[in-house]
């Protein structure tokens, strides 16, 4: 078990600092998570992709209750959600990354279904996302938005804020991450354009 424990936080890690240095997270706005048994470990509070190490993470049960570490992501509600509302989530991974970001902030019609299908390859790793609409970072405005917005899915943008998705592990969340950001890439690219 132990073993496993380090492999995930390795990952995570790498995860972490991979999306740093591809500048898809900015200074400490971002937050990854991974489940292990009935814990889950967060980043910390003002944390920073570029320099995440083990001792970052906050270690909370799946109620919410901190079990050590330093204080976690304000945004770690979000995290649990994800979790308990399918238990094949094993992490979850939260940026405010450019194109995702930008196309949160556009007006949408269809709120269930949020960026349009030029590829495949979104509804391949993700499949539709879902728009929750804003309420300030961290609080219970925002929590009870995300709430009211979930469904069957693991992909969501926060209006005004980025994107959050979960997937059974971290390599996972972040392959259907930057599927994500990529197709928002390209939605906003031909937003103007009949395909």
């Amino acid at each position: 078990m132990g073993n496993e424990l380090e492999k995930k936080k390795k990952d995570t890690i790498w995860v972490a600092k991979n999306l740093f240095q591809r500048n898809k997270v900015s200074g400490s706005s971002a937050n990854i998570s991974f489940r292990d048994g009935d814990k889950v470990y967060i980043s910390a509070t003002n944390t920073c992709f570029g320099t995440l190490e083990e001792e970052d993470f906050s270690v909370l049960d799946l109620d919410g209750k901190h079990l050590d570490g330093p204080k976690p992501s304000k945004e770690f509600p979000l995290h649990l959600f994800m979790y308990s509302k399918d238990s094949r989530n094993g992490a979850v991974i939260h940026t405010h990354s450019f194109y995702s970001t930008l196309w949160s902030c556009l007006k949408h019609e269809d709120k269930r279904d949020l960026i349009p299908s030029h590829t495949p390859y979104l509804d391949m790793k993700l499949g539709k996302i879902t728009l929750v609409e804003y309420a300030a970072p961290g609080t219970k405005e925002l929590f009870d938005n995300f709430c009211s917005a979930m469904n069957e899915g693991n992909g969501y943008l926060l209006k005004n804020h980025g994107p959050i998705v979960a997937a059974e592990d971290v390599l996972k969340a972040f392959y259907a991450l930057e599927e994500l950001e990529e197709s928002s890439k390209i939605a906003w690219h031909l937003r103007n354009e009949r395909i």
